[in-house]
């Protein structure tokens, strides 16, 4: 019965202790939590890498106190879209607020609306893409949703490098009318410095994920074949890669075919801790004792 009598107390004090501690909370919040406007999901409106409208760009147009005005489009190949009462308004290469401020002076100038507040959402990118080519697990195209997408929010997009996947990474496109090409190094894109290498991705970009770099061994080795060159390896190490010499094996038949500047192959009698290049091709031969 004891226990009957606590458990109907708490059923009825219960509602009113949620209740206070629910009207405490919403104090607390509404004393510390500034208040916010909502945006374009994704998108900034301001700073110099503002996102810039493209062809095929779906988005909501709304004019305060105007509901009429509302309109849903995309825009065209031409960069245009066709607004109630102005007709055709080219918009594509515009930012947000430079868009808003055009329809907004259209409707001013046509005495349609005198003090218009024009609101842009866009609701779905696809004017402005980047394309993600070579080593990586999903190439492909991919739209630039955000307005700073930088070189890591694309590799992360295709999924990141792939297995084949070496640490040299090119950017091509153009910048303010010319040629941008910028190569960056994947460890250091990721090191204590890496943001300086992240770079903003523009409309138009490529980039090129590269293989990794490989050293070829036969002859007198275990394991004969191709061999991930990694980063300082010297043929000490690219032999141990091989599984080291067989019993007929000898460091002193050990050559390595190198091409020179002008893609002429070169025989070179290395030294073990020499460093191994890109395409090189040991071979060691076997001993005559």
């Amino acid at each position: 019965m004891k226990h009957l009598r606590r458990l109907s107390i708490l059923a009825i004090a219960a509602p009113a202790l949620l209740a206070a501690a629910l009207s405490t909370g919403a104090l607390a919040q509404t004393a510390t939590r500034p208040a916010t406007s909502p945006a374009p999901v994704g998108l900034s409106t301001g700073g110099a890498a503002e996102y810039r409208l493209g062809s095929g760009d779906a988005i909501k147009i709304s004019v305060f106190q105007n509901p009429d005005m509302t309109l849903e489009s995309r825009v065209s190949e031409a960069g245009t879209i066709s607004f109630p009462l102005l007709g055709v308004v080219k918009i594509g290469g515009l930012s947000i607020s430079e868009a808003e401020a055009r329809i907004a002076d259209g409707l001013k100038k046509g005495n349609f609306v005198k003090q218009p507040q024009v609101t842009i959402l866009v609701l779905k990118v696809t004017g402005n893409q980047a394309s993600v080519l070579g080593q990586v697990n999903q190439p492909g195209r991919y739209p630039l949703e955000i307005a700073d997408t930088r070189l890591t929010d694309l590799l992360a997009n295709a999924r990141g490098v792939s297995p084949a996947g070496g640490d040299l990474l090119v950017l091509t496109g153009q910048r303010a009318g010319k040629p941008f090409r910028v190569e960056i190094d994947l460890p250091t894109l990721f090191g204590p410095n890496g943001r300086e290498q992240d770079v903003v991705v523009a409309n138009g970009d490529v980039l090129w994920v590269d293989r990794y770099p490989m050293i070829y061994i036969y002859g007198e080795v275990q394991k004969p074949g191709q061999i991930r060159l990694e980063r300082g390896m010297t043929v000490l190490q690219g032999l141990a890669a091989g599984g080291g010499l067989t019993l007929r094996g000898t460091e002193r038949g050990i050559r390595i075919h190198r091409k020179d500047g002008t893609g002429k192959v070169q025989e070179v009698k290395p030294g073990m801790e020499e460093s191994l290049k890109d395409g090189d091709v040991i071979f060691v031969r076997e001993s005559l004792f």
